[in-house]
């Protein structure tokens, strides 16, 4: 009798301890578990989507994608190499404590410290220190003049003093205070009554952990998930923005997929081999058959709607002739000159992902009528992504997502960003190209920023380091009754505090 009772005991503390969900939370749906709520740590794309609703940041990005204050109330340098940003006093944190200078230097300052260990820790390399002015105004001193610096203010303030319980359980100032972390499978969130922008138009969020793209669609179907962001397959969104049960928004967005080159490959070292691969892929059919139209034609990393998009850029015109005419440019004739037969053999290597081996076959296809014969290797994405770092490959594709600030130019495409250091996969070295964008780093006005990182796009058209595959477009599908569905350019999930069922009007009296 005690060891039942003792269960009994247990049993009941336990349903006593377990969180529980919000009445009338919403249901989102997410393809993966965060793997650390911690901002300066997790670095995963579901982990970046929960900060952006449980933090606040110095600045935030507009739809233009500049960087514009957010909970700055004044942000302002004078040389770019001091960064002068001030809060308003009274923002709480979710404890219920105020957030102060101090706060603010503590989030930047981990940043400095040799014992942290986090991919982040490169984008500060330029920050030498950070000073508190007053209570609620710091300075940020940097070792050289940095234009583009204030995008890496884009980060969740947290509490001094916070450790590793950041990766669990996160003390922020964002809408919404965690309730339940279980790995694989939720995350739930509760409205913060004292958030400073006011308190979010619904009583909280469940993030559920849906792995299959299928279910997650039935699900939908079904009303057990409320909405799902830029996490379903394209022709999944076609078929369930035929139901009268859902509804469909898009809006332009930032991820860029591209065919990325090894140009230390002798064949590929060549611009007019490049320029070719360019020709032979159609990427209007792309876009129109696999992505079902979500996605634009792309002209490079920097998005048309950036404020540094150079306009004069157009795609990669799919012109087979143009390609063939190149490639004998380049020696690489036809053998027997009776069609096109391979000139030269190529490894494309991409995801295991169904959308990306079928990209895949397509680029093989249509490069095989201008004489390049593709074999195909697909691989889980750690796999693939190491071979790209390490230079072991010929051909990839791969996606930049979330792209912004127009300085990724500088990451992928200066010669001192070859891995591990950078993003300059395919080793590309151009004198030009990286003296534009050291003038661009260290302009101190927006003008000339934008001419520099217009003449870069031009250049690179011309030297093709990769083909633009195409932008993603954002959607959400959600059920039909929610309304403030407005997707951000970067698909911030900040959006999700103004979602909320529509109020159903009574009928008549019966």
């Amino acid at each position: 009798m005690r060891r039942v009772a003792l269960i009994l005991a247990l049993a009941g503390v336990a349903c006593t301890s377990v969180p529980t969900a919000p009445p009338g939370a919403l249901v989102v749906g997410i393809a993966n578990s965060p793997t650390n709520l911690d901002p300066a740590i997790g670095l995963d794309e579901v982990s970046q989507k929960l900060h952006q609703v449980l933090y606040s940041s110095l600045v935030g990005i507009d739809e233009s994608l500049r960087v514009v204050p957010d909970l700055a109330t004044r942000f302002e340098t004078a040389d770019s190499r001091t960064w002068v940003a001030a809060i308003p006093p009274g923002v709480r944190f979710h404890d219920g404590r105020e957030m102060t200078a101090t706060d603010v230097a503590y989030t930047f300052q981990r940043f400095l410290d040799p014992a942290l260990v986090s991919g982040r820790k490169g984008a500060y390399r330029d920050l030498e220190s950070i000073e508190i002015l007053d209570p609620y105004t710091v300075a940020f001193h940097l070792r050289a003049p940095s234009a583009s610096f204030p995008i890496n203010l884009v980060m969740g303030i947290v509490p001094a003093g916070s450790g590793a319980e950041l990766s669990r359980r996160p003390i922020g100032s964002g809408p919404y205070r965690v309730v339940e972390f279980l790995p694989d499978d939720r995350v739930t969130v509760a409205a913060f009554e004292g958030y400073y922008r006011g308190a979010p138009a619904n009583t909280g969020l469940v993030f559920k952990v849906v792995p299959d793209d299928t279910m997650r669609g039935l699900e939908l179907r079904k009303g057990s998930l409320d909405l799902v962001v830029n996490d379903l397959g394209p022709d999944l969104v076609h078929g369930l923005e035929r139901l009268d049960g859902l509804q469909v928004v898009r809006s332009p967005g930032t991820d860029f997929a591209y065919l990325g080159f090894n140009m230390r490959h002798p064949v590929l070292a060549d611009r007019r081999v490049r320029q070719a691969i360019g020709h032979g892929i159609d990427t209007g059919a792309i876009i129109s058959h696999l992505r079902r139209g979500l996605a634009n034609p792309s002209t490079g990393i920097v998005p048309a709607i950036s404020w540094a998009a150079a306009p004069d850029v157009t795609p990669h015109a799919f012109d087979p002739g143009r390609a063939r005419a190149l490639l004998d440019e380049a020696g690489l004739v036809d053998p027997d000159g009776a069609g096109p037969q391979p000139r030269l053999t190529l490894t494309l290597k991409t995801s295991t992902a169904e959308a990306y081996r079928l990209q895949a076959t397509v680029i093989q296809h249509q490069l095989a009528d201008i004489g390049i014969a593709i074999e195909v290797r697909s691989y889980e994405f750690a796999t693939l992504f190491a071979d790209v770092v390490r230079g072991n490959v010929e051909l990839y594709t791969l996606q930049f997502v979330g792209v912004t600030d127009p300085d990724m130019l500088r990451r992928v495409l200066h010669s001192t960003q070859i891995p591990p250091a950078g993003l300059n996969r395919g080793h590309y070295r151009s004198a030009e190209v990286d003296r534009l964008l050291d003038a661009a780093a260290e302009a101190l006005d927006s003008d000339t920023r934008r001419q520099y990182y217009q003449d870069v796009q031009r250049l690179v058209a011309i030297d093709v380091p990769f083909v633009s595959l195409w932008t993603r477009t954002n959607v959400v599908v959600a059920q039909a009754d929610l309304t403030g569905l407005a997707l951000s350019p970067t698909a911030d999930f900040g959006f999700l505090r103004h979602v909320t069922r529509a109020t159903r009007t009574p009928g008549p009296a019966r």
